[in-house]
């Protein structure tokens, strides 16, 4: 495979990803998103921990989408997510739930 036949495959998994993403988006009330993935998510509980002397964060979230275009099922029923670096947690109102067709 050339280079170039894998960036056009990528591409189109980015593709394939995005017009997944819009069409899921509208069943989700929350975005997460933390320094690895991107998740979409109907619950979601942040703790921080602290553990001899460091801190870092415990994401729950259940009915989950992850971002992901080489995951071979990007839909989860619960997911937990440990890291030390920041996390972002929005959560989606009607408008902003509706992407550009």
């Amino acid at each position: 495979m050339s280079a170039e036949d894998l960036e056009k495959y990528e591409t189109e998994m980015e593709l394939t990803l995005y017009r997944e993403y819009r069409d899921v988006v509208g069943i989700f009330k929350y975005v997460v998103e933390t320094d690895r993935r991107f998740y979409l998510c109907n619950q979601v509980d942040v703790k921080a921990r602290s553990e001899g002397g460091d801190v870092f964060f415990e994401i729950s979230m259940s009915d989950c989408w992850v971002w992901d275009m080489y995951r071979p099922a990007r839909f989860a029923k619960n997911v937990k997510v440990l890291t030390f670096k920041d996390v972002n947690v929005e959560e989606l109102q009607p408008a902003e739930i509706d992407p550009p067709k």
